[in-house]
């Protein structure tokens, strides 16, 4: 909201925005003019700042999760076959999820506040034990688990959970399918495209006896056996 005021004007119309909106600025911030915005931490909660006229508004990641340094490829990607081993994923999903999502961009944030490599929102990096989405493994390690938890709601439906990846399980469960709306129905093409492309790219070099035998439990516990990666 920006705040057409003289300077005296906009120290005096700030605090009492503030406080309308119930939230408590430090003096620092109150005493400069420009826009309220509103942010949300690595925790989803609602943090209220003002920035000055030549800072942009976009919402940034707090201190508190500031990306590290980045990581080689190679490192990234053994992190992420080591997390689809331990959450029985195909590797090659998991691939095809971050080369959709971040391009394998560690630094990666959405304009939906959506961050890291696997494009975790704040409420599913806390529902899944992430503290810090811009770290490589808690990122993906948090990314692969929800992921197996949808395939595990859906009965190992890839294109299901991927659409669920992207627009939530409750949408999909709404829905009783991939939801309409263009951005998932793209999204869904993308992934499965690549993973498709992957498998059937190996496919042509494993001999039957090469290919992995895969286990996972379903929604009522129950624990499945198959060799197709992708359930």
């Amino acid at each position: 909201m920006r705040i057409h005021r003289s300077q005296h004007g906009q120290r005096q119309m700030i605090p009492l925005l503030a406080a309308l909106l119930g939230v408590i600025l430090p003096s620092s911030l109150a005493a400069q003019p420009g826009h309220i915005v509103l942010i949300r931490n690595s925790r989803g909660q609602a943090v209220y700042i003002n920035t000055s006229d030549q800072e942009t508004a976009a919402p940034k990641p707090s201190h508190s999760i500031a990306p590290p340094s980045s990581a080689e490829p190679g490192r990234i990607q053994r992190i992420a076959r080591q997390a689809a081993n331990r959450f029985k994923v195909d590797p090659r999903l998991v691939d095809a999820v971050i080369r959709t999502e971040s391009g394998y961009d560690s630094h990666a944030v959405s304009p939906k506040g959506a961050l890291g490599l696997m494009q975790l929102i704040p409420a599913t990096a806390e529902r899944f034990g992430v503290e810090n989405p811009f770290d490589p493994r808690q990122n993906i390690q948090g990314g692969v688990h929800y992921l197996r938890y949808l395939l595990n709601t859906f009965n190992g439906n890839v294109p299901l959970a991927v659409a669920a990846y992207n627009a939530g399980e409750n949408s999909v469960l709404r829905e009783g399918g991939v939801p309409r709306f263009p951005e998932t129905v793209d999204y869904v093409q993308k992934v499965t495209a690549r993973y498709g492309a992957t498998r059937a790219k190996e496919s042509k070099t494993r001999t039957p006896q090469e290919q992995p035998i895969y286990q996972y439990a379903d929604a009522q516990g129950v624990m499945h056996f198959t060799n197709d990666g992708g359930f």
